[in-house]
């Protein structure tokens, strides 16, 4: 694949970015898009290594070594198609996915592995550039009707999939927008919102239908879902954040973080937030707990908003800068990893376990913590190690415990697994007929990759079940 002896002659390419000081003054996208020589250059170092191991590392299977050899013949249309082939929306995992595939690829077993993020992300720009996304809309239909809950990447992957075998797609969004976390969950600076609308203008072009201001199982009973439609997707994600509930939570200025980073994303698509119910980082001390993407995006959004300092904290030890053995090849490695936001600043912690929060007139001021070392895997306080930052506002990104209960859970009265997310059998259904599930809501938190992933094999299992309950009658 590429060129037989490219990994030879050209060594890994980063993406260039804008400098610090000029990106942190824009929500705007700041990677720049690689020269065309470059491009090629890093195609090229995909090699015939006989099993592609890249495609088995990605959720989606995508056909990365065939891409590859067609970005560095110059094939681009070819390319495109071949990764739209097996990805929904690879303008978003281009930009936002933590390439998996790249931590399986052969190449990295000794060597730095193929740029292949980079190539992803160049293809779907290709196809951007060359105007409005193509309607592939089905020749025939189906006569069956389907629901979709949730327009985050799973709902939306999962509706163009079904809209394209035929039936007719409502989706439901309890948000004002479409998109669920692309739209609200992650920063403009990562994902600028016109990539999304472009996606969502090009699913009503293939007879999808939008419905927003949605709350199925509060204001719309699913009692009507199920009488209008023939199937019904669960795509709610995965939205109960895990809380801190020791000394001082209740001090204001101790926020969860999806709830920071939704009123940024509302400020810059337009919306105006009323000063009561603000969270703001501007000329504050800003504490972050949690190290993973929503943390990250959180010092990414504090720095863009003028924080006098930013701090991020992580209960466990820094990971080692090289591959674990605990984590060998093709693995996911556990390794150091900095993001475009950690290098725009701010001060990174950890092996730290946050002990109490301090305040003055009922807002926090301050955050207590200790130094913690594993044992037998559980962080254990060091003794004589405690310490104070200052804090004005703190952040909470641990992650996500399960979906919410309310809504569409308990109005459906579906069984849920041990982890607290709902079950669902190999075709993706859940324990009430007719009704599936994709996503966070069946998985847990995870990635956006594995979302899309998710959303086509629930829709083709939808459409199986359909087609099987049609030959019966």
């Amino acid at each position: 694949m590429g060129k037989i002896t490219g990994f030879l002659e050209y060594p890994r390419r980063e993406p260039k970015k804008l400098p610090v000081v000029q990106r942190v003054r824009s929500y705007s996208e700041f990677e720049l898009p690689p020269e065309r020589a470059v491009l090629n250059e890093q195609a090229a170092r995909c090699m015939d290594c006989g099993i592609p191991f890249c495609t088995a590392g990605c959720p989606l299977g995508n056909l990365i070594p065939d891409w590859n050899e067609s970005v560095y013949q110059g094939r681009d249309d070819a390319a495109a198609a071949l990764l739209h082939a097996t990805n929904n929306f690879p303008e978003v995992t281009g930009r936002v996915c933590p390439a998996p595939c790249e931590a399986a690829c052969v190449l990295g077993i000794n060597a730095a592995p193929v740029s292949i993020k980079l190539v992803e992300r160049a293809i779907a720009d290709h196809v951007i550039a060359a105007g409005p996304l193509a309607a592939q809309p089905a020749a025939t239909s189906s006569g069956h009707a389907v629901a979709v809950i949730g327009s985050g990447p799973a709902g939306l992957a999962a509706a163009q999939q079904l809209a394209r075998l035929g039936h007719a797609v409502t989706v439901y969004e309890r948000a004002d927008r479409i998109g669920g976390l692309l739209t609200y969950g992650i920063p403009d600076f990562k994902l600028e919102k016109s990539l999304v609308a472009r996606r969502v203008e090009q699913l009503r072009a293939e007879g999808v239908r939008f419905v927003t201001g949605a709350d199925v199982g509060q204001g719309l009973p699913v009692a009507e879902l199920e009488r209008d439609f023939d199937a019904i997707c669960l795509a709610i994600g995965s939205r109960t954040p895990r809380d801190l509930p020791i000394e001082g939570r209740a001090l204001a200025g101790i926020e969860f973080a999806m709830d920071f980073l939704e009123q940024q994303n509302r400020r810059v698509a337009g919306d105006s937030v009323p000063d009561a119910a603000a969270i703001l980082a501007t000329g504050k001390h800003v504490v972050v707990i949690g190290g993973g993407d929503t943390g990250s995006d959180c010092i990414g959004t504090s720095h863009r908003q003028g924080a006098l300092s930013v701090s991020s904290l992580e209960i466990m030890p820094r990971p080692p800068e090289q591959r674990d053995a605990s984590t060998p090849w093709p693995l996911w490695p556990l390794l150091l990893r900095t993001s475009s936001s950690h290098e725009e600043g701010g001060e990174r912690l950890y092996s730290v376990m946050t002990t109490r929060f301090v305040g003055e007139q009922g807002r926090v001021t301050g955050l207590c913590g200790v130094r913690v070392e594993l044992r037998d895997g559980r962080p254990e306080p060091i003794s004589g190690t405690e310490f104070t930052l200052p804090a004005d506002l703190v952040l909470l990104a641990m992650g996500f415990v399960h979906p919410e209960r309310e809504g569409p859970i308990e109005a459906f009265e579906l069984a849920l697994d041990r982890r607290g997310n709902v079950e669902i059998d190999e075709r993706c259904m859940t324990s009430r007929d007719g009704v599936f599930a994709a996503g966070d809501c069946q998985r847990g938190q995870s990635l956006v990759v594995w979302a899309i992933a998710d959303g086509r094999r629930a829709a083709a299992g939808i459409d199986r079940w359909l087609a099987e309950r049609r030959s019966a009658h």
